[in-house]
């Protein structure tokens, strides 16, 4: 037999005796039973910071595998009356005009035409007719398909609502409808999710929704006859909301880029626009897009709309006061009036905030605000910038007592526009709604950085609350 160690056989022979005492057998049983006591007081008195952190790292051991830094999303399957048929309704949508083919190519619009010459060739394709209000449809369509969707609720860290609220109250904007009817369906929504159980977990604090109309147009106060009281609602105020303009003072408002008609379905497409935007050659000192509101007062739209007219030789005019095809759609006239400007002028729309700016960013052009609130607090996850280092304010009232917009905008030298319009040119791809293709890279585009935002901020509430 092989020889031990003479210090292994000691060591040995001392743990032998020590445990053959019957004291030292019940010292170590005594150990054996507390230690397991201990482990469980330290985790339960841990810090609640910790706890939560803890607590979200279990849902779902996926997330390391997935990359999902902010957790995973569920999406809930509501009844189709809150998405599906409302879209089947879309004659519905219009009194005027039908909005059907807004919806197609899951909201993305009919394929741009037209373009020929103003786009390169290779990425024609890659150009929608998108409707101002068709993101509930796009987001819908896309967080289906995204990276960080669970389909396990019990591990969600958060939960979206696929509910096309925007579309839901389009048909009870106009004409006289009662106050039951504009809040009908939006109430109906809500009585589905308080009947789930992973709504009471929280009451609504894990919960987000897009919302592909102004918050306006869900603030009806007592006495108005515009739009539906949904994010007034007792139910809704835990709940996160993504919408094409929040409301500034709400901090669960978040506004998110109006969608764009440029969809690019590869990070090949992405670069080759931007190229194009960058050396484009631009013949116009700015443009103005836009429409007279004859029912508006001293409109300041109307205002610009003559000042263009009347700067001709620096100045490209669309104007969308009698357009056949509506201006909220695009056009290829808009689209080359963009890219053939180095500025592009943007008053408020019906509220602050305007769609053709982020036509007008699209293609390179530097946008010219008049209102503080167009721009400032709005959509700071996707300005990496300060405002003022991509984009020129002249106040509406200096503008109103005659001051010049062109001397304004003639005072930049060369140096200084083509550095602003290469602020503008990085931050294009933060704007796009991409057009992701099975097989295809991932582009990293408003959608991810939008639901990355909220979920961030879900993630954090719940563990500062826990």
């Amino acid at each position: 037999m092989k020889t031990l160690h003479p210090f292994v056989s000691k060591f040995s022979t001392a743990k032998r005796h020590f445990i053959d005492k019957p004291k030292n057998r019940r010292l170590l049983l005594f150990l054996t039973l507390l230690l397991p006591i201990l482990i469980l007081l330290i985790l339960t008195t841990a810090p609640k910071h910790y706890q939560s952190y803890r607590r979200l790292q279990q849902r779902g051991n996926h997330l390391s595998q997935q990359h999902c830094k902010y957790g995973t999303v569920y999406v809930y399957d509501v009844p189709s009356i809150f998405n599906k048929k409302i879209v089947e309704s879309c004659q519905e949508l219009d009194p005027w005009n039908s909005r059907c083919n807004a919806f197609i190519n899951d909201g993305f619009g009919p394929q741009a035409t037209g373009l020929d010459g103003i786009v390169p060739p290779e990425l024609t394709t890659a150009w929608y007719w998108t409707d101002i209000f068709a993101g509930e449809v796009m987001y819908h369509s896309r967080i289906l398909r995204y990276k960080c969707r669970t389909k396990d609720p019990k591990s969600a860290t958060a939960f979206y609502i696929p509910f096309y609220a925007g579309l839901a109250i389009a048909k009870y904007l106009y004409g006289n409808h009662t106050a039951v009817e504009r809040d009908s369906q939006c109430q109906s929504l809500l009585r589905w999710v308080m009947k789930q159980p992973t709504w009471r977990r929280s009451n609504g604090a894990d919960h987000f929704i897009m919302l592909g109309r102004t918050s306006w147009d869900f603030r009806r106060e007592a006495g108005e006859n515009w739009g539906s009281s949904f994010l007034l609602m007792p139910q809704m105020r835990r709940v996160s909301r993504l919408a094409i303009e929040g409301n500034l003072w709400d901090r669960m408002d978040f506004g998110v880029p109006y969608p764009t008609g440029f969809h690019p379905k590869s990070q090949t497409e992405v670069e080759k626009w931007l190229k194009f935007v960058r050396t484009r050659n631009r013949s116009n000192l700015f443009t103005f897009v836009g429409g007279k509101r004859e029912l508006i007062k001293n409109d300041f739209r109307a205002l610009l709309l003559d000042y263009c007219q009347r700067e001709s030789d620096s100045c490209k005019l669309v104007d969308c006061t009698n357009s056949k095809t509506p201006c909220n759609e695009g056009t290829p006239a808009i689209l080359e009036a963009f890219l053939d400007s180095n500025f592009c002028l943007q008053p408020r729309g019906d509220s602050y905030t305007r769609k053709s700016t982020f036509d007008c960013m699209l293609a390179g052009s530097i946008p010219v605000f008049f209102w503080k609130k167009s721009i400032y607090g709005h959509y700071d996850w996707f300005f990496k910038d300060d405002p003022e280092r991509f984009s020129v304010f002249i106040d509406e009232k200096a503008v109103r007592n005659g001051t010049s917009i062109r001397k304004i905008l003639e005072g930049y030298g060369v140096e200084e526009i083509q550095m602003m319009r290469e602020r503008v040119t990085n931050l294009i791809p933060r704007l796009l709604y991409t057009l992701p293709v099975d097989g295809e890279e991932n582009i990293r585009d408003a959608f991810d950085i939008a639901v990355e935002g909220v979920m961030l901020r879900i993630r954090d509430r719940s563990i500062n609350q826990e």
